[in-house]
């Protein structure tokens, strides 16, 4: 004899309980420290201690991204700085900012993204919408929507209803 359920029969639902998707623009950080191209990079390292950040988005006057640097950019510059005997202000964020960026959309699913970071090695994506930086995503915000999906299936925003 084969078992028996006691709840009736279940009709298969729809994704009617699914969480709607985890959106990278749900958890990005929109209020982002930037730097410009002119700045020092002493400037840019006393930024850096001082927010307690590993880096940033580099823009223009029209808030278009321009680059990234981050605090290998500015050691690579401080060890340059100490072998050539050249004081630190003699260098500045475009001569040592990553131009090439890579960037994401804002309505990419976090589970993408979090695969993007694994393949790309990265530790933060900017965010641009119609040529303006809005936001950037960080490995620690992809983390933080993990922990708000608790007890539910991982696959539940992906898997969808035959």
């Amino acid at each position: 004899m084969g078992i028996k359920s006691f709840q009736g029969a279940r009709k298969q639902q729809k994704n009617a309980n699914a969480p709607a998707a985890l959106k990278v623009k749900d958890y990005m950080t929109t209020q982002l420290i930037t730097f410009n191209a002119d700045q020092s990079i002493q400037e840019v390292v006393e930024a850096l201690i001082k927010y307690k950040i590993s880096g940033g988005p580099v823009v223009n006057e029209r808030h278009e991204l321009v680059g990234i640097i981050s605090e290998g950019d500015c050691l690579k510059q401080l060890s340059e700085s100490r072998y050539y005997n050249m004081p630190l202000e003699h260098d500045n964020v475009e001569k040592r900012m990553v131009k090439d960026v890579e960037t994401i959309d804002g309505n990419m699913d976090v589970f993408d993204a979090a695969n993007k970071f694994l393949q790309s090695k990265r530790r933060r994506f900017p965010i641009v919408e119609n040529g303006k930086l809005v936001g950037q995503i960080s490995q620690k915000d992809i983390l933080k929507a993990a922990l708000n999906l608790k007890g539910e299936n991982w696959n539940s925003t992906t898997k969808s209803s035959s």
